[in-house]
């Protein structure tokens, strides 16, 4: 027998079971991507393009992803002497590890479609953030999904897959490819491993303006190991970037404000001297960023559901702003610009960040005002770093921990009820009130969370569905609200309601804009008179703004504005997601993307619509930069500290830049 016939006859023998199990992986993800593609529904039009980009890109990413997948098997079909491969130890070896890989190639794909329903995305960094945290996100799988029935199902299918592909996955007697050879198969795939890892990335998928389109392109395994390798971003290398000093230069000519004015002239040192509009007044303020609340949910934005009638009628006796923008997706970017006032930077939100203690917070200002600051949350604080982050820059820490068992009238995963939430902040207010001590409080929500649980009896909603649990929302915030009422502390009170983010993220566009737009409500009837703001504002313009409320004069290091200080047609907005950072100005949206992208789209704020390209306008996008790319530098160089009395830090950065420039080094990006 020719040597080439015995070696092909040899490979198809010893790696039919490798074969095999390309089969059902390429079955299941081709399966997966088209129940993803109709479950998109309008969001994807039928389109011979789309289909090609969806199932014809989407084969190479599952072809390379398998690559990387079959790599148990790959070794163990190397590694077996070819006397055991047909006898009763081959046999049962590939069979367990056979069944053991399909069995997680149809878990993945089950836990695409809850991603997907969440996220409505592939595998992403939200992902790989909650792997940290199994217990919450287990626990959130089992109160949300018919785990067992899930399991059973998935055995089931797993078991019968094998035994129908069994004459392919068993190996036959007669293997007669020595050990030599194998290698060089082994080296082959090691080799096709290597070639995909520096040839290919997750972006290269990203080819039509619909981001539905190349999400559903993309394989979830891949796309969730490429979204842990890019964890942490580094601005400067990814980013587009201006010199540094220069990027400073323009961004204090960017927050310069009418009620500001610099305390140095150094270029690297934003702190400003805040000079308020009106009398100073020592109110307590009582923030409450309410978990996934989209302006949607509500009738008085525009909603078409009656979900949130408490908060409709708290409007009309409320200061009211119709334009607000979260920085992100998720909780941490919502604290974060809540608390630093600062655009979201690449990768991995400050709140979970390293080196993230004594940072300049809304809370620093309080405390120097004499004021006590707390963080309160209906969950267990570690996640996410929380109680970590809030202890370490100005605040008291009271979560779930501290809620008595016999005060809870229900909780899940995430959290207690939000009724339970305020109870315990009623009493910490009525607390700090009687020691004479004036307060802020940051109050996070947690019943607007999958899945979707609360007390029965309190909404005519059914449990388990986001409605219900927006309806639920509403109903304690009104129940708080009413209780705070009847307090000695209530007239002198400043209640702030909005989000820590939208409920949905993903859309057509790369960042569909409309998926931003979140409800802001500022409430002090014996203070603040109601009113309609149409003014476009940033979530980090939040904290300045109620600052400037209060009449406030303090020193700042903030990026944000009160947008009442602030001229007429200077607004924007920060928007992102972990990679995209968006810069938001009247009808643009400058895009910044890694490998220094520049694009610049017209927004769509009402529906989820591409956002056609237009030409990109070199001012708005240099101010877009110089945002990001400072905050990213003067975290990175501990230019965000607490003490704005010592400028040390920016005053260091300056001298080095200045020996720079006298070596002939150019002071750029790094």
């Amino acid at each position: 027998m020719p040597l080439r016939l015995f070696f092909a006859r040899s490979l198809a023998t010893r790696y039919r079971p490798l074969a095999w199990l390309l089969g059902v992986f390429l079955l299941a993800s081709t399966l997966t991507r088209l129940v993803l593609l109709v479950r998109t529904g309008a969001g994807v039009a039928p389109s011979a393009a789309h289909w090609l980009s969806v199932f014809g890109i989407g084969l190479g990413y599952d072809l390379l992803t398998f690559v990387y997948f079959a790599w148990p098997l790959v070794l163990l079909l190397w590694l077996l002497p070819r006397r055991w491969y047909g006898a009763r130890p081959g046999r049962w070896s590939v069979a367990a590890l056979g069944w053991l890989l399909v069995a997680a190639c149809l878990f993945i794909a089950v836990a695409e479609w809850t991603f997907w329903e969440e996220f409505q995305t592939r595998f992403n960094f939200i992902a790989v953030d909650y792997l940290v945290y199994t217990t919450e996100v287990i626990g959130n799988i089992r109160e949300s999904y018919p785990v067992p029935a899930i399991l059973a199902v998935l055995f089931v299918a797993t078991c019968a897959l094998c035994w129908w592909g069994r004459a392919w996955l068993l190996p036959r007697p007669g293997d007669g490819m020595r050990l030599g050879r194998r290698t060089l198969v082994t080296l082959a795939w090691l080799a096709a491993t290597l070639l995909g890892t520096w040839l290919v990335d997750a972006d290269m998928k990203n080819r039509s303006g619909n981001e539905y389109v190349n999400a559903l392109a993309g394989n979830g395994i891949y796309q969730f190991f490429a979204a842990y390798r890019s964890a942490s971003i580094d601005y400067a290398k990814f980013y587009s970037s201006q010199p540094d000093r220069e990027a400073f230069e323009g961004l204090r000519a960017q927050l310069r404000s009418p009620d500001s004015s610099f305390t140095s002239a150094n270029p690297y040192d934003i702190t400003r001297r805040i000079h308020a509009r009106r009398p100073q007044r020592r109110l307590n303020v009582v923030l409450v960023s309410v978990e996934s609340l989209s302006a949607s949910f509500s009738k008085d934005f525009g909603g078409n559901l009656d979900l949130t009638p408490q908060l409709d009628a708290l409007g009309r006796q409320s200061l009211v702003f119709d334009n607000l923008y979260a920085t992100g997706t998720r909780t941490v970017r919502g604290l974060e610009a809540l608390s630093l006032s600062v655009p979201p930077t690449p990768g991995e939100s400050i709140v979970k960040r390293p080196h993230n203690e004594g940072l300049f917070s809304l809370a620093s200002v309080f405390n120097r005002k004499g004021y006590v600051s707390e963080f309160l949350y209906g969950g267990y604080g570690a996640f996410d770093n929380m109680n970590y982050f809030f202890a370490h820059n100005g605040y008291l820490i009271r979560d779930r921990e501290s809620i008595p068992a016999k005060s809870i009238h229900h909780a899940n995963i995430w959290g207690v009820a939000d009724e339970d939430l305020y109870t315990m902040a009623l009493g910490e207010f009525d607390r700090l009130h009687a020691g004479g001590t004036p307060f802020f409080a940051h109050v996070m929500t947690t019943s607007n969370h999958r899945p979707y649980t609360f007390p029965q009896g309190r909404v005519d909603y059914p449990q388990g569905k986001r409605d219900s649990a927006v309806a639920y929302t509403d109903w304690a915030l009104g129940d708080f609200i009413e209780r705070a009422r009847s307090k000695p502390w209530f007239a002198d009170t400043v209640f702030v309601i909005t989000a820590d983010h939208c409920a949905s993220s993903g859309g057509i566009a790369t960042l569909p804009t409309f998926r931003y737009h979140i409800p802001l409500w500022i409430y002090s009837p014996a203070h603040i008179a109601p009113r309609r703001v149409e003014r476009m504002l940033s979530q980090i313009d939040i904290p300045p703004t109620i600052l400037g409320l209060l009449g406030f004069d303090y020193t700042t290091r903030f990026y944000g504005q009160d947008v009442f200080a602030l001229e007429p047609g200077r607004e924007r907005a920060f928007i992102g997601n972990y990679q995209q950072l968006g810069y938001l100005s009247h009808d643009r949206l400058v895009e910044l993307g890694p490998n220094q992208s520049v694009r610049e789209v017209r927004p769509d704020y009402v529906d989820d619509r591409e956002q056609p390209p237009v030409a990109i306008d070199p001012e708005l996008a240099g101010q877009a930069v110089r945002y990001y790319q400072t905050a990213s530098f003067r975290f990175a160089r501990g230019l965000m500290g607490v003490d704005t009395s010592d400028d040390s830090g920016a005053a260091r950065v300056a001298r080095e830049e200045g020996e720079a420039t006298a070596l002939g080094v150019r002071g750029s990006s790094r």
